[in-house]
């Protein structure tokens, strides 16, 4: 029980911006806090992105080290505030936080996601105009795919409802499965990832257009030589075996299915995301 309790003790304080371990000692000049998007809870997230990052250091000598916030919008805040250089988001496409700079690197090669708004599978609820005035719940006011997305979809609809949000996508599968919502707003792959890990089921009342998986992108203020370094470990993680055998393990451990590789990430490849700000409502913006 002690050994568990310490083995969590020490994923948070990585999270929380602790040293990440590298085979590979890097200078202090190159070390540069990498922030992704809570797309779980705390434990769950720094489970799945250290070993990556820790390998990622290892390989390019880069030395990256996890900072992530209690919710998403936590640690977009981080990003925003420029407290770090490396961030795993779809949250910089408004024309903004376009104007920081950032750039796209790479990205994992699963397909492409939607925005969905959900029930569960004994949900007296079967379509969306009978949440009008009900409670739904999203993981948090940053998430692109999952509240932006969705929430923009009722406002077009005419269908009011009372937002509630739960920190991140298990935070408000939880909400959902304890009855204290009608629906929540999710990302369609972590829907399926959640299913997989918790054998809880949904019944889908829309699901949007489909948009890319998010990207590793990078702030202006690396030089270029770090960057090619990072990007290059990353683009060669899926044929190595030792970075194959990681993308597995991190994959298994949170329920979702293993992708092959990182891909290299193109503007065209978020387009319709640079679309979708062009129309929304300024409250999503």
């Amino acid at each position: 029980m002690f050994a568990k309790h310490w083995f969590r003790l020490f994923l948070l304080c990585l999270s929380l911006g602790g040293p990440a371990v590298s085979a590979q000692a890097a200078d202090a000049s190159r070390t540069y806090k990498f922030s992704p998007v809570n797309q779980f809870g705390v434990e769950l997230t720094a489970s799945y992105w250290n070993p990556i990052i820790q390998y990622i250091s290892a390989k390019s000598g880069v030395n990256l080290v996890l900072k992530i916030g209690r919710t998403s919008a936590d640690t977009t805040s981080y990003v925003l505030a420029k407290e770090v250089e490396f961030a795993f988001t779809n949250h910089l496409f408004n024309e903004n936080r376009r104007r920081m700079g950032w750039r796209l690197l790479v990205r994992r090669d699963y397909p492409a996601v939607q925005g969905q708004i959900l029930t569960t599978a004994d949900s007296p609820v079967t379509e969306l105009k009978q949440l009008a005035d009900e409670e739904v719940v999203f993981p948090g006011r940053e998430a692109f795919v999952a509240y932006k997305v969705t929430y923009a979809h009722l406002l077009a609809s005419q269908i009011p409802v009372k937002v509630v949000f739960g920190g991140n996508h298990d935070g408000a599968f939880a909400q959902l499965f304890s009855g204290k919502v009608k629906a929540v707003g999710v990302n369609s792959q972590l829907a399926e990832g959640y299913t997989r890990r918790e054998n809880k089921h949904f019944r889908t009342l829309w699901s949007s257009e489909p948009f890319n998986d998010l990207a590793l992108m990078v702030s202006p203020s690396v030089p270029e030589a770090d960057v090619k370094a990072v990007t290059d470990a990353f683009l060669a993680m899926g044929q190595d075996p030792e970075g194959a055998a990681v993308i597995k393990r991190v994959s298994e451990a949170v329920k979702l299915s293993p992708f092959t590789q990182f891909i290299p990430a193109r503007e065209e490849d978020y387009e319709s995301y640079v679309e979708f700000y062009r129309t929304a409502p300024a409250s999503l913006q």
